[in-house]
């Protein structure tokens, strides 16, 4: 036995006494009914025996007739006997379960709560459902196959006895083989169990992180490196499952030579045998005894102690067993998961430790994060981590990333509707967290990928946002963003506008108008532009861009971020900003992405 072995039945043999001691009213009856087996075993040969001895070669057939009535009622007992057992057997396995779902549950739980080792706990879908239900077959199939075996076993050994103490030196010699070679495959059994088990958890681990990032995947291009990954862990598991099923060929030579030599040594002997005293009865009742009793009896045990033993040890001490220690938290600093900076070209940092994005001016920045980080729940990892950034009045900033990655999520933080869990959010120098809608009105213009558009007419909602716009500002916007075929086709700017009626992309370019209108000094696009054409997306931006004011954009293509002054690239492990030419250079999700873009 290995150490890890030992280690593991170390840990497992308190709490096992503990769950035994608890049902010993259930053992004792479990007890009762095996003993009744192992009478039922011992009274078939037995019977076989006496109605060939005293029966049918003695020439009273109805003696040998009754003696078979006999065997006949004894084997037919035994369905009463397992019934009983199935019966007892549920008070011990049922228990065992709801205690490891228990287990597993408070193991998942105190993971996730404050204070705890923290992380994601991907095994316990596993520890939940696969690994809690091969216990509780495994641990059933032991009771089952154990008792039986030690019942039966004990039976037809001494009706082996009763008939003649020869029987016993033909057939134990093969017996005694077999499972000592049955022995020599357990401990390779169980290495190999745990690593298959091992193997299953990385591989279902692998297919949810990956189920979960199939947009980001996507975008970033990097579905064949996770592809090959998986390839790797599937590898991993079949080369576990065929190291499982060489050891299991070694326990089926051990199943023949212990099921099938002691029948063959008998049929050898029966001359020896016969030269010793040993009837025609008894050899056939020790013939009954192997093939009715003692053979299936082994079979069954070496079928489920090599498999369901080794499997329910190791799922035991995974599930019972000391809680992992968790990974260590990865250094805050540039290069970690969206560490406490930011990388750019040259800049000036906020923070100690901390790259920040600068502009060097003497009025306030148009957009300040510092030190921000946001997490959806108490025990999630951070969308945005420790990010600073700073954007200067009358710059045009595109940020850009995978799906998920926090870009709207900034958008957010910037335009006050979301609260940072930690740090402050500042616009044109004031903390926007908390600040009345009016207020917040007044700092910036938020357009979201869905752009809202109300019954009206024209001018009202180009007009919302600037109710004393002039009808030659109304004119210029319409003009700047090529709505006037919209504008005509709906009767002029008193017209009524019914949403339902335009298209997504007519939609976007009224809201983007109206943005255009509003005094705000910060305008945010996230995605706003997603629905329009390259050529009117680029009017749009242009548009945007060239009023009094400073833009953020979420970039939907390439050429929205390259018209922007700097890029901003959230990846979840280092964000980086800079122009287009200097991320080529320095950030290798950018040049992903663009060849994305591009292709």
């Amino acid at each position: 036995m290995t150490s890890a072995e030992a280690g593991s039945l170390r840990r497992l043999a308190p709490p096992a006494r503990r769950f035994l001691a608890h049902r010993k009213g259930v053992l004792v009856r479990l007890g009762l009914w095996s003993l009744a087996e192992a009478g039922q075993a011992f009274m078939v040969g037995q019977a076989v025996a006496r109605s060939v001895d005293e029966g049918f070669l003695a020439g009273d057939p109805r003696r040998g007739l009754l003696w078979l009535g006999v065997a006949l009622v004894a084997v037919l007992s035994g369905a009463r006997v397992v019934r009983g057992v199935f019966a007892q057997l549920a008070g011990v396995t049922e228990p065992l379960r709801d205690g490891l779902v228990r287990r597993a549950v408070d193991r998942s739980m105190a993971r996730a709560a404050p204070g705890g080792p923290g992380g994601t706990d991907r095994a316990a879908v596993s520890r939940l459902t696969n690994q809690v239900e091969i216990a509780r077959d495994s641990f059933a199939g032991l009771v089952l196959t154990l008792r039986s075996f030690v019942f039966t076993a004990a039976g037809a050994l001494l009706g082996l006895l009763s008939l003649h103490p020869a029987l016993l030196v033909v057939v134990l010699p093969p017996l005694a083989a077999g499972l000592a070679l049955f022995l020599v495959t357990l401990r390779p059994m169980a290495a190999a169990q745990r690593r298959a088990l091992a193997a299953d958890e990385a591989l279902g681990e692998h297919a949810a992180s990956a189920r979960a990032a199939l947009r980001d995947l996507a975008a970033c291009g990097t579905g064949p490196g996770v592809e090959r990954r998986g390839a790797e862990l599937v590898a991993d598991a079949a080369a576990a499952a065929r190291t499982l099923a060489g050891w299991a060929a070694v326990r089926t030579a051990a199943l023949g030579v212990a099921g099938h030599l002691p029948v063959l040594a008998l049929l050898v002997a029966v001359g020896w045998l016969r030269g010793r005293g040993v009837s025609v009865g008894a050899l056939l009742g020790a013939f009954t005894y192997l093939v009715q009793s003692l053979l299936p009896a082994l079979h069954t045990l070496m079928t489920a102690l090599g498999a369901a033993g080794s499997r329910l040890l190791v799922v035991l001490d995974r599930i019972l067993g000391p809680e992992p220690e968790p990974e260590p938290e990865p250094a805050l600093g540039p290069g970690s998961a969206l560490g406490p900076g930011v990388e750019s070209g040259p800049s000036t940092a906020s923070a100690p430790g901390a790259a920040a994005f600068a502009v060097h001016t003497a009025a306030a920045p148009a957009v300040e994060l510092r030190a921000v980080t946001v997490s959806y729940g108490v025990r999630a990892e951070p969308v945005l981590d420790a990010l600073d950034l700073r954007v200067a009045p009358g710059e045009h900033l595109a940020v850009v990333g995978p799906s998920g990655i926090g870009k709207s999520t900034l958008t957010r933080l910037v335009a006050g509707t979301l609260a940072p869990s930690r740090g402050e959010v500042c616009v044109a120098g004031r903390a926007v967290t908390g600040r009345p809608a009016a207020e917040l009105a007044a700092l910036r213009v938020l357009v979201p990928q869905d752009a809202y558009v109300f019954s009206g007419t024209v001018g009202d909602n180009l007009a919302y946002l600037r109710t004393d716009a002039s009808r030659a500002e109304l004119g210029a916007a319409i003009d700047v963003f090529g709505l006037a075929p919209l504008v005509e086709r709906l009767g002029g700017p008193d017209a009524t506008v019914r949403p339902a009626e335009l298209s997504p992309g007519e939609r976007q370019l009224v809201a983007l108008a109206r943005a255009y209108l509003s005094p705000a000094p910060l305008l945010l696009l996230d995605e706003a532009t997603c629905h329009l054409d390259p050529a009117s997306e680029a009017r749009a931006e242009e548009a945007l861009a060239g009023r009094s004011g400073t833009l953020v954009v979420v970039a939907h293509r390439l050429s929205s971020a390259v018209r922007a002054d700097r890029i901003l690239v959230l990846d979840g492990v280092r964000a980086q900003c800079g122009t287009h030419a200097e991320l080529l250079g320095r950030s290798p999700l950018y040049r992903d992405l663009t060849g994305h873009w591009n292709s």
